[in-house]
């Protein structure tokens, strides 16, 4: 599982201009079965995406294709984790540690 970070480098509202290619993005991600959660930091400064996958490789792909890193307005930090325990919910999600 990774936890995709956004904080922005321009100005929000050039963000803005382009949310609307960012929730296209956003919906095909959700239609493939790579993004489980998504939304924006309190305060405005950028936004968190919960994504699963095995390989990261491909994350940094779909993240590369991003309209906001396309476009420059946005850089994002990727962190892997395992995710060992997880609400009832999303137990399909589970993983287990190597070894």
């Amino acid at each position: 599982m990774f936890v995709l970070e956004l904080t922005y480098t321009a100005p929000v509202e050039r963000v803005d201009e382009l949310m609307q290619d960012h929730v296209v993005w956003l919906d095909a991600q959700y239609a493939a079965g790579v993004f489980i959660a998504s939304g924006r930091k309190n305060p405005r400064d950028g936004g968190v995406i919960l994504a699963v996958g095995d390989d990261r490789a491909r994350i940094e792909e779909i993240v590369s294709q991003a309209p906001f890193s396309v476009r420059g307005v946005c850089a994002y930090r990727i962190t892997e984790f395992i995710a060992t325990k997880t609400a009832d919910e999303l137990a399909p999600y589970r993983q287990q540690l190597p070894g």
